[in-house]
């Protein structure tokens, strides 16, 4: 079938390219336009406590139910200057007119003025909505407050309402690396640019059907930031292994229709199922069990899915227009795409689009000149092509199956020791005690820890019911002994329904939200302080929800991991007709997974180097986090597992020696994946830049993951196994082989003929 498509788009290219795929970008873009998104990040609570004291206030007092913030003071002259009190209560009585928002004044609460009477703060809460809409009530926020017109006197604003979440143009750097690493591997502009062009157009497609999707399917609003992430990435990747192929074919003396069909039917097949375990890795993510993760696990996988797509159909029709031409490159194109390379990279430090737009005028001028200058159009000198056995991978992975047990043992040594630091992950959520010095929510957070301390950053809510709720002096008695808890620095009371059956209680920590005290403390007023008091009453709110948001993911996490590891590896065992090559990937892919989330233990839970990347101090790790890197790097781990392993395999069949085609699959494969893996690396790594530490713990988590996958696993592990374990690699029970329904991922490849890898030293 894939054979008969790949002819059907060689022959038909004109149709395929000019009547398919530009219209149908066309027509979809214009409809997902018209149409318009509905992407919105709601995040529900799981089962817990927490979730039942949010129902609470959102039946009895909603305003109590959202986001929460507070407005932080400092007045040199004192909170309680005439002139200070005047300008804030102003501020106050026009936050409180905001629909949906409630606020307790520092005037209202004498509490929430610190012993110094320097500082103050207002608490504020806005009933529950998206986290798009809490943003802007909390603009609206900060532009009163700003109007606050008094020497002496500085207002910032913290907690969530405030706090700003913004993804760093990560594909824009990805995508510049990847032009840059690409014409570095292939030296041909047009070798680099079909891999890009096709991902750009699949996603571009991906992303417009996203868009509409979301209109039905509720979605966050950075789905298409993380379908542009991990889109691109595999799209690049899945054509770089086409077009590799198919310059083999060229080389191999192959007409350009054989070898189109050739690479497609070959690699292309690989390309399948490879998006078929991206896909598989990130649908695990409906495991969870989450709203927020279940509309971004459709949305990149249908963008994962329009990349394979793009790869079967649009590339064979733009190879079929190139032709030979593949590997010419001339002096205009190489200095056009330097010029564009280097102001765009300008352009994007500097945000400017003046500049961008130059760089594109800049190029196209240089492109046309080469038709009037004759000396541009001269061809740069083409690679040599080596033999085999002089190209690097071949030796490397001589020496590796020369010494496969020294080999092995020593990458899974490295894996192990980068990997202990996870025995001791805590997962919880981080604070705004982690962000940037300059940002308004850090000045808030270190002006309530300097006035009243870090605790003042998270309070707890806790509901109070029945007779204690009615009656003034037992409720007292309650806050008494919630204020006398250790931890506890302060609590104080506020109604929280019209007819006096619920009471809120809001208990201040000593420690910050993120600390571990904290969550100790929560743990020991709902296990110990509260069942003690007999007094019907639960631990809610921002902090503790963060808290059951973690140990809910933590339980969870092994219904992810089982399902997308089983499904994996039933899928391998199919395509490749063996027991212990699918076990291998699955156990050498954990293990990378495994190292990567130890670094970031080290790294964000320990403090090691945490002042090299741009963070203040160390924390817990993300809850999120473990989730969403195993269903993205297992997904993308596996791409390159199928398209090594699919390569030796092809070789195995057609030499039936293992050694042999350990070696010539490596040499084959390894130039390809490691350019792809850099890619994913530098487009990962790009959000290390970002300031939010969130980002940069998800960005160095895949980029490590990636890097130590690429390296450690698919060129040192892999070989060495391969070779201690020769053809009993592909060893399967017949009464197994025999049920299992047969898929080849190798392809006929009637066309091809031994062929020597290109070779790029």
């Amino acid at each position: 079938m894939l054979a008969n498509l790949a002819r059907f788009c060689v022959r038909r290219r004109r149709l395929v390219v000019f009547g398919i795929w530009i219209p149908l970008i066309i027509v979809i873009s214009a409809l997902s336009s018209f149409a318009g998104s509905s992407f919105s990040t709601k995040f529900s609570l799981p089962e817990s406590e927490s979730s039942e004291v949010f129902e609470l206030l959102s039946d009895n007092a909603p305003t109590l139910a959202g986001f929460t913030g507070q407005i932080v003071v400092r007045a040199e002259q004192g909170i309680t200057d005439s002139a200070v009190q005047a300008a804030l209560a102003e501020v106050f009585d026009r936050v409180e007119e905001i629909d949906g928002v409630s606020i307790i004044s520092p005037y209202a609460q004498v509490s929430q003025i610190s012993p110094n009477g320097n500082i103050a703060f207002a608490q504020v809460d806005i009933s529950f909505r998206s986290q798009e809409e809490a943003h802007a009530v909390g603009s609206e926020i900060e532009a009163l407050g700003n109007n606050v017109a008094v020497n002496g006197v500085t207002v910032e604003y913290g907690g969530e309402i405030f706090a700003k979440f913004e993804l760093p143009p990560s594909e824009l750097y990805g995508l510049f690396a990847a032009i840059i690493i690409l014409v570095l591997a292939f030296g041909s502009v047009l070798a680099m640019g079909l891999p890009i062009g096709t991902a750009l157009a699949g996603l571009v497609l991906g992303s417009s059907i996203v868009t509409l999707l979301s209109n039905v399917v509720g979605m966050p609003d950075f789905t298409i930031s993380m379908v542009a992430m991990i889109g691109l990435g595999v799209g690049i990747d899945y054509a770089l292994f086409i077009v590799t192929r198919y310059r083999e074919g060229l080389v191999a003396g192959l007409s350009v229709e054989d070898a189109v069909v050739n690479s497609v039917d070959t690699s292309g097949r690989a390309v399948i199922f490879a998006g078929l375990t991206v896909i598989i890795s990130l649908l695990g993510l409906f495991l969870m069990q989450l709203s927020f993760t279940n509309g971004l696990a459709i949305g990149a996988s249908t963008g994962v899915l329009f990349m394979m797509i793009a790869s079967l159909t649009l590339l064979p029709a733009l190879l079929a227009m190139t032709k030979h031409r593949i590997d010419i490159t001339s002096r205009a194109a190489m200095a056009a795409l330097a010029s564009f390379l280097v102001l765009a990279v300008f352009a994007i430090v500097k945000r400017s689009m003046p500049i961008f737009i130059s760089a594109v005028a800049i190029a196209i001028a240089i492109t046309a000149l080469s038709f009037i200058v004759k000396p541009l159009r001269v061809a740069l000198p083409q690679r040599k092509t080596k033999p085999k056995e002089q190209m690097f991978w071949y030796r490397w992975s001589r020496f590796v199956q020369h010494r496969p047990w020294r080999s092995a043992i020593a990458a899974s040594t490295v894996l192990v020791i980068l990997a202990l630091p996870l025995a001791s992950i805590r997962l919880g959520t981080g604070d705004t005690g982690n962000s940037p010095t300059n940002t308004t929510v850090r000045r808030a957070y270190d002006l309530l820890a300097e006035g009243f301390g870090p605790g003042f950053n998270g309070p707890l809510y806790i509901t109070v019911q029945g007779e204690t709720a009615r009656t003034p002096s037992a409720l007292e008695t309650f806050v008494t002994t919630i204020k006398n808890t250790p931890g506890i620095a302060f609590a104080q009371s506020i109604p929280a329904s019209q007819d006096g059956s619920l009471s809120l209680v809001l208990a201040y920590p000593t420690t910050s939200p993120q600390d571990i005290e904290t969550s100790r403390l929560i743990a020991d007023l709902r296990e110990n302080v509260i069942p003690a008091t007999g007094v019907q009453a639960k631990v809610g709110g921002w902090t503790a929800g963060g808290d059951d948001f973690a140990t809910a993911i933590s339980h969870r996490l092994p219904r992810l991991f089982i399902g997308v590891l089983l499904l994996s590896f039933v899928l391998l065992m199919i395509v490749f007709r063996s027991i212990l090559v699918p076990l291998k990937a699955v156990i050498m892919n954990l293990l990378s997974i495994g190292a990567s989330f130890g670094v970031l233990v080290a790294i964000f839970q320990w403090g090691w180097g945490i002042s090299l990347i741009g963070v203040g101090k160390a924390g817990p790790i993300e809850a999120w986090a473990p989730m969403m890197l195993f269903a993205i790097v297992f997904g993308l781990s596996m791409d390159y597992e199928v398209f090594l392993l699919s390569r030796i395999k092809e070789e195995y069949d057609r030499t039936g020696n293992n050694a042999d085609a350990v070696a010539d699959g490596l040499a084959a494969s390894a130039r390809v994946i490691t350019a792809a893996a850099l890619i994913m690396v530098c487009v990962f790594a790009a959000f290390v830049f970002g300031y939010d530490r969130q980002l940069k713990l998800f960005g160095l988590g895949l980029a490590i993951a990636v890097f130590i996958d690429a390296t450690i696993v698919r060129m040192v592990l892999v070989p060495a196994t391969m070779e201690l374990l020769g053809d009993r690699n592909w060893w399967i029970p017949k009464w197994l082989n025999r049920v299992l329904p047969t898929i080849d991922v190798e392809g006929k490849h009637e066309n091809a003929t031994t062929q020597e890898p290109v070779a790029v030293n």
